[in-house]
């Protein structure tokens, strides 16, 4: 049996809470959930092809349960060797896209750890009391967020205690995303 013990955080509009019970499952497997779009964005120019090729397969995957999709935003688009100016420029291509309505969580080492029935929560309270139009995850290039994304995300995440490349983490996400869907749906893939 799985067990879920969640702890009260407030992240903006975002509340997770669970007194500790085991729990199996998402409080969501078997409800209808509305699907909010996903928009995965991640930092980076090309990306090896064993990595794109499991990111396609994954993000096929998910199409039955939402629409997905894989933008990039140009990693280190003035070619600086600071990284604070690193950081900001990639931050522009970040906030270029998100939307004022667009519910964003932010990948981050120092983020809420997540078990995987904890990921279709989330999933299911974006879509069923999140009032955004889409769900956006932002991964961050080789030194992380700005302060804008870092400020604009409903909730951040973390993947791993460790840190993640950037094509990794995208790994990581995908099928993550995929099992809270099937977690979800009640299928078998999660156990």
């Amino acid at each position: 049996m799985a067990m879920c013990v969640f702890t009260t955080h407030n992240m903006k509009n975002h509340q997770i809470h669970n007194s500790g019970t085991k729990t199996k499952g998402s409080r969501y497997t078997g409800q209808s959930i509305k699907p909010l779009p996903i928009h995965i964005l991640t930092v980076g120019k090309t990306r090896s092809p064993g990595v794109q090729l499991i990111v396609k397969d994954y993000m096929e995957k998910l199409k039955p349960y939402c629409p997905v999709h894989d933008l990039r935003i140009r990693s280190n688009p003035k070619n600086s060797i600071d990284a604070r100016v690193q950081i900001e420029n990639e931050e522009i291509g970040f906030m270029n896209f998100i939307k004022p309505d667009d519910w964003v969580v932010m990948m981050d080492e120092n983020g809420m750890d997540l078990r995987s029935e904890e990921m279709a929560d989330l999933i299911g309270d974006a879509g069923n009391k999140a009032s955004g139009s889409r769900l956006v995850f932002c991964i961050g290039g080789a030194y992380g967020h700005g302060m804008k994304v870092r400020e604009r995300a409903n909730l951040k995440v973390k993947l791993s205690s460790l840190v993640l490349n950037h094509e990794i983490a995208l790994v990581v996400l995908v099928e993550q995303l995929y099992r809270a869907w099937t977690i979800i749906k009640g299928q078998k893939y999660h156990h």
